[in-house]
């Protein structure tokens, strides 16, 4: 079989979409407090991991530090990226302050577990200038002349 044939897990198939779709999310928690430890973790990546499930979307790969996280997320299109982000971040706080109430300080961290912001960036596929180069190259029709049907309209 030729390999243009062999199926790629990456490449996901709707029934109107071919999509192959990453992102690189960081989400850091509020003011760079260093509140996880490898259990908190442990427990973050397992909650991020069934919120993204939930969406049809798949966590690749999860690590972090005592003070932010980084996931790279393959999603489908339908998904709202930033709507994905709110409930990575609401269900793992909830579940964080919940399970390590003695070690998440709600008073110091004012409430909040994760800062507001976050960084997404896409990833894979070809390097941005390939596309650029790659989009640059089509070839427009040449609309000043005859239309390639002839002088009637196509059926």
């Amino acid at each position: 079989m030729s390999p243009r044939w062999e199926p790629n897990p990456d490449i996901r198939r709707g029934r109107t979409v071919v999509h192959n779709l990453h992102a690189h999310l960081v989400f850091v928690t509020k003011y760079r407090r260093g509140a996880m430890d490898d259990e908190m973790l442990t427990r973050c990546e397992e909650t991020m991991r069934k919120v993204c499930d939930d969406f049809g979307a798949t966590l690749t790969e999860f690590n972090g530090e005592a003070e932010h996280v980084h996931l790279l997320v393959h999603y489908p299109p339908k998904i709202a990226l930033s709507g994905l982000v709110n409930s990575l971040k609401g269900v793992s706080a909830r579940r964080l302050r919940a399970e390590f109430t003695g070690r998440v300080n709600r008073a110091v961290m004012h409430g909040h577990f994760w800062s507001p912001s976050y960084f997404a960036g896409s990833v894979g596929g070809a390097p941005l200038q390939m596309v650029k180069d790659y989009i640059e190259q089509q070839k427009r029709p040449d609309l000043s002349g005859p239309p390639p049907w002839g002088d009637s309209p196509p059926p």
